[in-house]
């Protein structure tokens, strides 16, 4: 008897491209598709499945993650399977940190959805070795320190300064260090310039 997995992206053609690959499986029968989060939880509400994949970045106010902790809450019994084409940085810890079963990349697909999918209904954790690093002006994504992230995840909300160095609790003179630092790394002639870069490359997306 096939498996059933139930799938959550706000996508709709990504949404049916991932339909289309379950539904050609031997091993996986599609038991709902939901273009949201907050539907797949409610969904696991009511019902169960041997499998949800989820993707991260989703309207509505929650994120892939977030039903993936709802639902290891609701069914400890199911799969998680996280995917997302964005490169942020958290994703991967927050995952772990979940309890999410499986990590896929979308835009590099290391693991063939299939084979990652069944390996994880075979009781396997599988995660990439580290996010995908993306150009920011003349820098890598990887060149930026986990610091420099952290202001910059704040900067791409519009915060001063001043907010930013309330928020991580780090002093104004050190947000404008890490900022001054980044435009260094990546030739950008100021904080707007590379803000709007990192926010359309999903380098850094505020959990709000």
């Amino acid at each position: 008897m096939p498996y059933q997995i139930i799938v959550a992206d706000d996508q709709r053609l990504t949404r049916q491209a991932l339909e289309l690959c379950i539904e050609k499986s031997e091993e996986f029968e599609l038991a709902a598709a939901f273009p949201s989060a907050a539907l797949a939880v409610e969904y696991c509400r009511r019902k169960t499945a041997d499998l949800a994949l989820l993707d991260v970045v989703m309207p509505g106010g929650m994120s892939g993650l977030e039903a993936a902790r709802r639902i290891r809450e609701l069914r400890p019994e199911m799969k998680l399977v996280v995917a997302t084409s964005m490169p942020e940085v958290s994703f991967l810890k927050r995952a772990r940190e979940i309890g999410v079963d499986s990590f896929w990349y979308k835009e590099t697909e290391e693991v063939p959805l299939l084979s990652l999918l069944t390996r994880t209904m075979a009781g396997e954790r599988i995660y990439p070795d580290r996010t995908p690093s993306v150009t920011v002006g003349d820098a890598s994504s990887a060149e930026l320190t986990p610091a420099e992230l952290a202001v910059l995840r704040e900067l791409t909300t519009g915060a001063t300064n001043r907010e930013i160095s309330e928020k991580l609790h780090i002093s104004v003179m050190t947000v404008n260090s890490h900022v001054q630092n980044m435009l260094q790394k990546t030739g950008y002639k100021n904080r707007v310039q590379l803000a709007v870069k990192a926010r359309l490359e999903g380098i850094v997306i505020p959990e709000s």
